[in-house]
């Protein structure tokens, strides 16, 4: 692990997101699925993971989050997740905003595997972040 012992606490922000593209059969049949709400069992695993990312990835700090947000959303040919992440530590939230979405992203191919196994998980992206000595971050489009 890096040193942070030198670094000040200060506010950091991230959000990330990602896509699972689903076909329309699967998309329709979302309210009747046997194991549940695909939606809100991805939301609640993405802030469960996001709180655990130091015991996932080998080299991330243990940080005190204030915020852990994500949202899943029903689109055309998928669903789009997005998540928010804050903390005040002396390290950014980056990879547990990423965990976040790849974790949810990975419950709903589990929720809708048995409806098609062709589903793609895609487009795992840090779309921003504030706060830290490297500054903010905000992908080009």
């Amino acid at each position: 692990m890096v040193d942070v012992s030198g670094k000040s606490a200060t506010k950091r922000e991230a959000e990330a997101s990602a896509f699972v593209a689903v076909i329309p059969a699967v998309l329709a049949a979302l309210p009747s699925n046997p194991k549940g709400d695909p939606l809100e069992v991805a939301r609640v695993a993405g802030i469960m993971a996001a709180k655990r990312t130091w015991e996932l990835i080998p080299m991330c700090h243990p940080l005190p989050l204030s915020l852990v947000d994500v949202e899943v959303r029903v689109c055309e040919n998928g669903l789009a997740i997005t998540s928010k992440v804050a903390t005040t530590a002396e390290t950014g939230v980056e990879m547990e905003a990423l965990t976040a979405v790849s974790v949810a992203a990975l419950t709903i191919y589990d929720m809708l595997k048995a409806a098609d196994k062709g589903i793609e998980i895609r487009e795992i992206v840090l779309e921003r972040k504030s706060g830290g000595k490297s500054g903010d971050y905000r992908r080009r489009k």
